[in-house]
């Protein structure tokens, strides 16, 4: 899974993370490397959707955080990833 909206949301979910946090994240549970355009074009695109908001800042680095509604559509995108995968499995089985 490259999606960068997945991996994104993906990483949000265990805490907000400013984007070179994310970067780091991503790289590390999906070994998926998201350039900087990739990842800051996803990240206001989501905004947008209001799947994620900025956080409250220490430092000059931005934190964003999962909103309710990025969280159900989080849900929603492994549900149907998982149903994606068991049928994968079932059909390994049969092969």
């Amino acid at each position: 899974m490259t999606d960068p909206t997945f991996l994104i949301l993906a990483s949000l979910a265990d805490g907000d993370k400013h984007g070179y946090a994310m970067m780091e994240d991503i790289e590390k549970f999906a070994g998926v490397r998201l350039g900087p355009g990739t990842l800051y074009g996803a990240i206001t695109r989501m905004e947008e959707r209001g799947w994620i908001r900025p956080a409250s800042a220490r430092d000059r680095r931005q934190p964003y955080t999962l909103t309710g509604a990025g969280r159900q559509y989080l849900e929603e995108q492994v549900a149907s990833l998982d149903q994606v995968v068991k049928s994968a499995q079932r059909r390994l089985r049969h092969a």
